[in-house]
Parts: structure tokens; C-alpha cells; sequence
């Protein structure tokens, strides 16, 4: 942490930073979290941070509906995809934004009019272009900063931005054979909440508080915050298997899930949950991870030292994070629900094989991902100088 220093004392004006993301998929908002959090930690007192969802509060209808049809769409795989693939390179996305820009130009205008800030950090991949023309006139210092760990779209990397950070080596590369200059880029990876770096005082301790116990290994599985995914069938599909585990399952904001859920006839112990603020602590008490390859998800549990079983992934957009897991040995990809359990199977019956995933999946964490941006922020503000 740098301490405030002696003009910071005098009552010098805090440097103002503008997040654009949207809620169209919760690692944009989580990620965004983490910077301001970060920011607050690193330098206490110096900036003041306000997030604009730039879909929702500005742009015009439909799209101001972005954060409410997301979660559909993405339950169509084929159609995302479809969408994912036929937007992506540079020819195809600068038409996108072409065509899209006279639509969405007065909203983006008055989104930086309304506005001022010191530097606006990107968020979201469909903003960087539109940001970067409605700041014609009136240029202002910008950095991306890209959630995605692998498979980055091409509407992620606009050559004006002053920076533009990424969480893997391929993802940069990705940026370069966009245009964006390698001097512009930065490999940190994505920013998570400080929590996670957090390890729990007493871990057994904990569980048998929770009633999760320590007789058994623990496989959490989560879909994100909305339940989303076969979470119903892989819990079941566990629990037919009689695995020697116990099984925590986080349904998220999905109720009817979690009633299902509740209806079961459970062979193995298992707990269940709704929506949760403590992923950090169920994390770092779980011995396994079962989970849609969110770039989010994956990074956290790197921190959390989680050997990964993903079993979703969105066409085209989380397909390189499949590959990236796989490739470390953090992890395993399998589709189906027999696929997980046997995976499962394999890191329960043999310790030895889930303690080498583990330490691949610690080998593959950047805990310092969310601080050493907010360090990049001061930089590019003076604060640094």
C-alpha cells in the first residue's frame, strides 16, 4: 500500500476514473470490483471511482435492455456462437462498429459529457470503439481492460486506447494481430476481489462449522451467480455415482434450481446454497471445482489452488479457456455428466493426482492481478510520476 503523501494530506483533489462495463455477464461488474477495491487498498483516499453501465444508463432502446436479455442468449450456445465467430477479426468487427456507431453515437457523446474523469478504464468489449469516436473532440486519456482470458474478440482491442491489459500471453497475442502495439500492452490478468487471496485461519475448522466435515474431499459446483448451466443433471449425476465425497452445490439466484435440488434423495452429504458472498471461504475450503469455464471463475480458483472440472462454455468466447486449463493440467474439460464424474472419480480415489492438478492451478495464479493494475492507474494519472 502506498501511503497518502504529504499534498494527498494538504486536501489535493482526488483523480476521478470511469468504469463503462455492463451487468451482461457478472465477471464485467466483479472485475470492475476488484480495480476499485484495489485502488481503495493501494491508495487510500487518492481516487474516486464511479462505474457507469454504459448499456443500460445511456445507450437507446433495445440495447438498454442488454443486461436483462443477456442471460437467455447465453443459454442458446449455437446462437452465440454463431454471433461470437461472425463478429470476430478486424474486417468484420470495424464493420460491426460502422454500422452500429450513428445509432449509438449521441448516447456515447453524452455519456462522457456527463462524465469528467482523469481516465476512463474500459470494461467491456462493445464500448472501446464507440468510446474512442465520441472522444474526438474532446480526447481523454483511456486503458482497456480485458476480461477474457483467452478467446478475446476483436471488439476488445481498439488501437486509440493509451493501454490495454490482458490476462494471458495469448491474449496478448491476440491484441498484436489486431494492431494494438506491443509497447500498449500489459499481461497481468484479470482482477479479483482481494478476498480471494485471503486463506482461511482454521480450513477444518471452518468446514466442521459449516457442517461440510473433513472425513471426505469436497467438490464444489457452481454456474455463476444466475444457477446457469446443467447444474441439475452434473449434481445428480454425482450423487448417482455415490462418490467418497461430499458435494456443496451454489445454485445462485436460481431458485426453482435449488428447490429441485432440495427434492433429491441424496446418497453422499451434500449442502446447498443460493446466492453467496462468500465464494472466497467456500473456495478455499473445497478440494475440487466444478464449473462453467468462466475466465472469473478460473482465475479465482488459480488463487484458491482448485483443481477445475469444467463442464459448460460459451461457443467461440470461453473455448480458449478450455484449451488453457487443460494445457497447464489444472484442470479437465467434460461436457457431459458421466465425463465429470469420472473426473471426479479419478482426483477423490487418488489424492496424489489432485494434489498435482492443485499445484498446477496455484502455478497459474496472478493474485496481484487487481494491484498491479490499480498501480498502472496511478501511473497513468501522475500519481505515480
Amino acid at each position: 500500500m502506498v501511503e497518502p503523501d504529504e499534498a494527498a494530506q494538504a486536501g489535493e483533489a482526488k483523480k476521478r476514473i470511469l468504469f463503462l462495463f455492463s451487468d451482461t455477464g457478472g465477471g464485467h461488474r466483479s472485475a470492475t470490483e476488484a480495480m476499485i477495491e484495489a485502488l481503495d487498498l493501494e491508495f487510500p483516499g487518492r481516487f474516486e471511482s464511479k462505474m457507469v453501465d454504459f448499456f443500460r444508463d445511456y445507450y437507446p432502446r433495445p440495447l438498454s435492455y442488454a443486461p436483462e436479455i443477456y442471460p437467455p442468449i447465453s443459454r442458446l450456445p449455437q446462437a452465440w456462437g454463431f454471433s461470437f465467430k461472425a463478429s470476430d477479426g478486424r474486417a468484420r468487427s470495424d464493420a460491426v462498429n460502422q454500422i452500429a456507431y450513428p445509432y449509438v453515437r449521441r448516447a456515447a457523446q453524452r455519456l462522457v459529457r456527463e462524465n469528467p474523469a482523469d481516465l476512463i478504464v474500459s470494461v467491456h468489449p462493445l464500448v472501446n470503439t464507440t468510446l474512442a469516436r465520441a472522444m474526438k473532440d474532446s480526447p481523454r486519456p483511456y486503458i482497456t481492460v480485458v476480461t477474457d482470458l483467452v478467446s478475446t474478440h476483436a471488439f476488445w482491442f481498439d488501437r486509440r486506447a493509451d493501454l490495454v491489459v490482458v490476462g494471458t500471453d495469448q491474449a496478448k497475442a491476440k491484441a498484436i494481430s489486431y494492431g494494438i502495439p506491443e509497447g500498449n500492452l500489459r499481461v497481468i490478468g484479470l482482477p479479483v476481489a482481494d478476498r480471494f487471496n485471503q486463506p482461511l485461519a482454521d480450513r477444518a475448522g471452518w468446514r466442521t462449522e459449516r457442517g461440510w466435515g473433513n472425513e471426505r474431499p469436497v467438490i464444489l459446483l457452481v454456474g455463476g451467480g444466475d444457477g446457469m448451466g446443467p447444474l441439475k443433471r452434473v449434481a445428480k449425476a454425482i450423487n448417482d455415482a455415490e462418490l467418497h465425497a461430499s458435494l456443496v452445490v451454489v445454485c445462485g439466484r436460481n431458485a426453482e434450481l435449488k428447490a429441485d435440488l432440495e427434492a433429491v434423495d441424496w446418497k453422499i452429504p451434500a449442502h446447498l446454497y443460493g446466492f453467496t458472498t462468500e465464494m472466497p471461504q467456500f473456495m478455499a475450503a473445497a478440494d475440487m471445482l466444478v464449473t462453467k469455464a468462466g475466465p472469473g471463475t478460473i482465475s479465482e480458483a488459480f488463487i484458491s489452488k482448485l483443481p477445475l472440472v469444467l463442464y459448460a462454455r460459451l461457443p467461440g468466447q470461453e473455448d480458449g479457456n478450455v484449451t488453457y486449463v487443460e494445457e497447464l493440467q489444472a484442470g479437465v474439460w467434460a461436457p457431459h455428466p458421466r465425463e465429470v464424474v469420472e473426473a471426479l472419480r479419478t482426483w477423490v480415489d487418488d489424492p496424489a493426482a489432485r494434489a498435482a492438478a492443485s499445484q498446477a492451478s496455484a502455478k497459474a495464479a496472478r493474485p496481484q492481478a487487481a494491484r498491479e493494475i490499480a498501480r498502472l492507474i496511478a501511473d497513468q494519472v501522475g500519481i505515480l510520476d
